[in-house]
């Protein structure tokens, strides 16, 4: 009857981030994949359109909102930071998910993705909300371990294996041996961080106020860590600070380039520390393992070059890094029974 079990428990893979929100159902792989932002009215702090304007629907809102509006993100640096509002949207989106799987969901088991440091205090907020969208059980894994699995690399076995899974609002590093964590740091600088960068200078430097949307997308356009061989440009259009009037402007890759600098240097410092916290055997296996890319920030041009120049160790990008931590959940899901002992469970249940 073991079989009969499995057919009818319902296990979800849910990858909670700043930016998206991905689930992932067992032996179906990803089914959903959203913003994380919920659409409010701002005295009432009801959702908009009857409680559907989240995920796709509120992020078109951002920035564009009336007064009496606003399109709020309940998460901050990959933690929940409004935990009505988190629950809200995670109730949407597991309504929008039974339509499109056409399957009742109920109680199931949920594996939910945490930074590598995360407070008690922020891990019982999580347990509760999850539990209160409807999990049976909550489990925990961390993102980078998440990312590791889903990259393929080999953290069961003994030798070191190191992932830098650069998301939007966290850089999560860690270098795996026996499948654990011997070396770990959140840094508080991603994705996010290098397109407020990107804003402040062009508000700097072109006297020219833009959105982080727009940031953004430049930065995907014409960004890059390194020198091109050809430099890139592109127009922005945004408002001047000094007339108050809407204003075009041409900026080139260089410009960008030298607008993340800081943050992409605190990146490296981050990765440098956690190197210099692992044992001396494991430092040696990384000069020739070198260090895994992923998260939605990894296809930054160059950024892998620059970080083989930065700190003297073979860096590559995962082939479809912005899906690694949602793939290596959907691993885990797919052998929970082996995987269970590695995740993170509410005290309470213990």
């Amino acid at each position: 009857m073991l079989w009969l079990g499995r057919f009818f428990r319902q296990d979800l893979g849910i990858d909670l981030g700043t930016a998206n929100t991905v689930i992932a159902v067992a032996g179906m792989g990803v089914v959903l994949n959203e913003p994380s932002v919920v659409a409010l009215e701002k005295d009432s702090k009801r959702r908009l359109v009857g409680g559907s304007a989240v995920g796709k629907l509120a992020r078109q809102m951002l920035g564009k909102t009336p007064q009496s509006m606003s399109a709020a993100k309940p998460l901050s640096r990959g933690v929940i930071t409004d935990y009505r509002l988190c629950e809200a949207m995670l109730l949407a989106f597991m309504k929008k998910l039974r339509r499109q799987t056409r399957r009742s969901l109920i109680r199931p088991r949920v594996l939910v993705s945490a930074p590598i440091e995360m407070t008690a205090v922020e891990r019982r907020a999580l347990f509760n909300t999850i539990e209160r969208c409807g999990a049976s059980r909550s489990y925990l894994i961390s993102k980078a371990k998440a990312a590791a699995i889903g990259a393929g690399l080999p953290i069961s076995e003994p030798v070191a294996s190191m992932i830098c899974d650069l998301g939007s609002g966290t850089t999560e590093i860690a270098i795996f041996s026996l499948g654990d964590a011997v070396s770990s740091r959140t840094c508080p600088v991603a994705g996010d961080d290098l397109d407020r960068a990107i804003a402040d200078y062009l508000k700097k430097n072109y006297a020219l106020r833009i959105g982080l949307p727009t940031a953004e997308q430049l930065k995907l356009d014409i960004g890059s860590a390194v020198p091109l061989s050809q430099e890139l440009s592109s127009e922005v259009r945004g408002l001047d600070i000094i007339s108050g009037v809407p204003r075009r402007a041409f900026i080139t890759s260089e410009d960008l380039r030298e607008a993340i600098t800081e943050p992409l240097s605190r990146i490296v410092a981050g990765i440098r520390e956690t190197i210099e916290a692992c044992q001396p055997e494991l430092v040696a296996d990384l000069a020739e393992t070198g260090i895994v890319l992923t998260g939605c920030a990894a296809r930054l041009r160059g950024l892998d070059q620059l970080l083989t120049d930065q700190l003297g160790i073979v860096v590559r990008i995962d082939d479809e890094p912005e899906s690694a931590t949602v793939r290596g959940m959907s691993i885990c899901l797919d052998h929970f029974d082996e995987w269970k002992q590695q995740f993170l469970t509410d005290l309470r249940d213990a």
